[in-house]
């Protein structure tokens, strides 16, 4: 039988059968009850501001009454795509995941979900107002998924002076009438934009946007998902800029090394560069536009690069008006790791040396924290580059002497990593653990990839993801989902590479990459697998860190006892001191203190939640509201879903 490799994590979706088979407080700045609410608190971009603190001033709902908290509405949009088949065969499809953060502008909620629709709802009530297909061709699209919505208003009344920006698989950018979910005629051609315009020949599967678009000023910026590990020749990773009113291009960037051509002989952008396919965050003060930059394809070699990568694994800030580099800071040189910067920069203000500094804080994958001086791009406390391994290169292959970290800010992975902190449910897997751990090259962080398969801790599941992080704009204080779990990565040569699904055509090696886990489906480390971890930015010391999530929904009963599950989870703040939070695998959101990681309130959930929640307030009475997307992630286990699900105190509690 032909080997075949797996895409991303698919073990983590044996974890039930595994478990089948047999577990400091700091001061935050103003107390909560110093924070004022207004009136009326919206969630108006996918971060709740353009600079994605994840935080909301909203704070009816407080630490003492959040146990009151009662679901009030759900809204379900039908589209849900099952899995089928085997990963690896032709025409095998994972199912759909709704990793959808609604936004709420006056008075209404929008979002998209995996089939591109985009649904306009009552914030208050959950009724549905209207609802725009764009006729995606769902066949043609391997990973079924839609982060976000964006809005944009003129601050005039009339027909598109309101409009919803919004992406799609087949890399259309969209502009719809907020009132009403008509396309805005003059928006490009009916409505809309061809965003792979000038990209090299693809199949379908390899190109699209899956993230909301960010606005700055009358500019609607947009990257694209590149399918990884394909082949080096993959399209363009273009961020393009359009008019807002005309949908005219404005600006492209196309992150070629400084000085190298964008475009080939043909006129289309140079191919198998840097995509951008996480959230982008903008300053509108600054007019600087912060893009988080993915690693090169493919994914776990680059020997073909040379030099390619120069903005890869980075955060790169461009001038709002022309698309220029302002600067770039990459967090890993020469990433053949899948360590791309995965999750959109926060803006936040910071005291350094008695100073208030602009900055921008970047999570990555391998669980270090970055904060940059938002104007420079230079690190506001020392980053040391220290040196990596660098022997038993495969064939081709090159490496960086050093790589990045951070001095100030501690890291949430517990490193070294061996065959000594195997973990397993009898002492049978936890043998085999060890044995399989210890078969693996393991010189630390940054070890190379093998023909003989090299351990790799973080995993490129994370360490951080896209989901986080939430940040204080007050207190400095940062909470980021982490996951605890080892990977492997293993090249194949070329010639014995039938079957494989990650071919990285064009190189020596296929590559197949996954969790390492026990005969039983379980993670070879110790639980917990995830956590909720709190990190004081300023003092630069971790406030405390709590499991996310159990069994309690992939193992019959009496196996519910593991805490800490891994996967994608995305944290929200509010101003009266809570954190809010779902977890893969298990159907449930939570509430937490912001101010010790207690968990004071869980609710149950059609399936996983496995997006960012939102909150806002809504009504005459301005009640407020919490507000989570459950429908699962291909890549963990939990029931693909389609619903929007809201929570809210009872009236007489408020």
């Amino acid at each position: 039988m032909a080997n075949r490799t797996r895409l991303h994590h698919r073990k983590l979706a044996l974890l039930g059968l595994a478990a089948s088979l047999v577990a400091c407080s700091a001061s935050l700045g103003p107390a909560p009850s110093a924070l004022a609410s207004p009136d009326r608190v919206e969630w108006s971009s996918y971060g709740a501001t353009p600079g994605g603190t994840h935080f909301s001033p909203a704070s009816q709902i407080t630490p003492a009454n959040v146990a009151g908290l009662e679901q009030v509405w759900t809204h379900q949009s039908g589209d849900i795509r099952q899995a089928s088949g085997e990963l690896g065969e032709d025409g095998a499809r994972p199912q759909s995941s709704m990793q959808v953060t609604p936004i709420v502008v006056d008075g209404g909620l929008y979002y998209c979900t995996p089939f591109n629709r985009v649904f306009a709802l009552d914030a208050e009530t959950g009724e549905e107002r209207w609802v725009f297909d764009p006729g995606l061709d769902t066949r043609q699209d391997l990973l079924m998924n839609c982060r976000g919505v964006s809005s944009w208003r003129s601050g005039r009344s009339g027909f598109c002076e309101h409009r919803i920006l919004t992406g799609t698989l087949d890399a259309r950018l969209i502009a719809l009438d907020a009132a009403t979910g008509g396309p805005c005629p003059d928006f490009g051609d009916g409505g809309e934009v061809d965003t792979s315009h000038r990209i090299s020949k693809h199949d379908p599967v390899e190109y699209g946007i899956t993230s909301p678009p960010a606005v700055l000023g009358d500019t609607v910026i947009t990257g694209a998902m590149v399918l990884d590990n394909v082949r080096t020749d993959a399209p363009a990773g273009v961020v393009r800029a359009y008019d807002v009113r005309s949908g005219e291009l404005r600006w492209a960037w196309n992150p070629v090394p400084p000085g190298s051509a964008v475009s080939d002989t043909d006129g289309n952008y140079v191919s198998g560069t840097t995509n951008v396919w996480s959230i982008i965050a903008v300053d509108a003060e600054r007019n600087l536009v912060f893009v988080p930059t993915g690693n090169t394809n493919p994914d776990f070699y680059g020997g073909h690069r040379q030099g390619l990568d120069f903005y890869s694994s980075s955060l790169v800030a461009l001038d709002g008006d022309s698309g220029e580099v302002v600067w770039h800071y990459q967090f890993v040189h020469h990433d053949i790791w899948d360590y791309d910067t995965p999750a959109q920069p926060t803006l936040v203000d910071m005291t350094v040396d008695g100073e208030t500094v602009p900055a921008v804080v970047q999570v990555t994958k391998m669980g270090l924290t970055f904060a940059l001086h938002r104007e420079t791009g230079e690190p506001l406390w020392p980053v040391e580059e220290r040196p990596v391994p660098q022997s038993d290169l495969p064939e081709g292959e090159y490496l960086s002497p050093t790589q990045p970290f951070p001095t100030h800010i501690p890291g949430v992975m517990e490193l070294p990593f061996d065959r000594d902190d195997a973990w397993g449910l009898t002492f049978w897997d936890k043998g085999a653990c060890k044995d399989r751990l210890g078969a693996l090259r393991n010189e630390g962080m940054y070890t190379p990839p093998s023909v003989g398969g090299t351990l790799q801790y973080p995993f490129s599941l994370g360490g951080n993801n896209w989901g986080s992080p939430a940040i204080h704009p007050d207190s400095r204080v940062m909470v980021v989902f982490t996951s605890h779990i080892p990977g492997y990565i293993k090249l194949t040569p070329q010639a014995e590479c039938q079957g494989f699904i990650q071919r990285q055509a064009g190189t020596p090696y296929c590559v197949d990459n996954d969790m390492v886990a026990s005969p039983l489906g379980l993670p070879c480390s110790s639980p917990p697998w995830g956590t909720l971890d709190a990190i004081d930015l300023q003092a630069g010391k971790m406030l405390w860190r709590v499991p996310m999530g159990t069994t309690r929904d992939i193992a019959p009963f009496p196996f519910w006892w593991i805490k800490g599950l891994p996967g994608i989870a995305a944290p929200m703040m509010t101003g009266s001191g809570l954190v809010f939070s779902g977890i893969t695998n298990e159907h449930a959101l939570r509430a937490f203190a912001l101010a010790t990681g207690e968990e004071l309130w869980k609710a149950r959930l059609p399936t996983a939640a496995n997006a960012l929640p939102i909150t806002y307030t809504a009504g005459a009475d301005n009640r407020q509201f919490v507000v989570v997307a459950a429908g699962g992630h291909w890549s963990g286990g939990a029931p693909a879903g389609d619903y929007i699900v809201a929570f809210a105190l009872p009236r007489a509690e408020r």
